[in-house]
């Protein structure tokens, strides 16, 4: 066995425990005997939990890698673009579900994990600030429509909106209008008559 699939083979092993059971709960281990290799085999090639997590993050985005902007950025009007984006991200989110699930869940008590996370944050806040234009808000207005498309990317609001049966289509159709008739009312609206307590009180 040469050292390149040993490597693999632990990698492949990393990324089905992450899945199944979260990276907070995966052992070395659990990963030795689900890679079919000793402990110390696992330490020769990530010597520590950092090493661990950022190797299975990158080997799994080898696999999932997120929508390219570049397909949506063309479109001209705004709800058509923030559409054609969210079906692209939500059916990324649903072929990572299991793994995007576990690793936000985890991702606080993880210290490697939160580190892995910034690329992903990074680019789900750099693709909200390109949706976030073309709207024709200004300041206050702005402000939240550029909060309105936020929420639409997070993953978990994809999640709530699959729980309601909701196909990928229509979740990014309900959506884009959603943003779309914030975007017409927000000049209207006055945040500082907005109820500021929180739904858990």
């Amino acid at each position: 066995m040469t050292k390149d699939s040993t490597r693999q083979r632990i990698l492949d092993a990393v990324v089905r425990l992450h899945e199944e059971v979260g990276p907070a709960t995966t052992t070395i281990s659990a990963i030795a005997e689900r890679a079919d290799v000793q402990r110390l085999t696992v330490y020769r090639h990530f010597p520590d939990e950092r090493a661990l997590i950022h190797g299975c993050s990158a080997h799994w985005r080898e696999r999932h890698r997120p929508p390219d902007p570049a397909t949506w950025a063309g479109i001209e009007d705004p709800r058509e673009r923030l559409e054609e984006a969210l079906q692209a991200l939500y059916a990324y989110f649903e072929g990572g579900r299991e793994m995007l699930a576990r690793v936000i869940q985890d991702e606080r008590k993880v210290p490697a994990l939160s580190e892995a996370m910034a690329p992903f944050w990074g680019y789900l806040s750099e693709i909200a600030g390109g949706l976030s234009a073309g709207w024709g808000a200004k300041g206050e207005s702005q402000r939240l429509v550029r909060a309105a498309v936020g929420h639409t990317l997070r993953f978990e609001t994809w999640c709530s909106l699959s729980a309601e049966s909701l196909s990928n289509e229509e979740a990014a159709r309900v959506m884009a209008h959603f943003v779309a008739g914030l975007a017409e009312r927000a000049p209207h609206l006055r945040t500082d008559s907005l109820p500021t307590r929180s739904i858990r009180g």
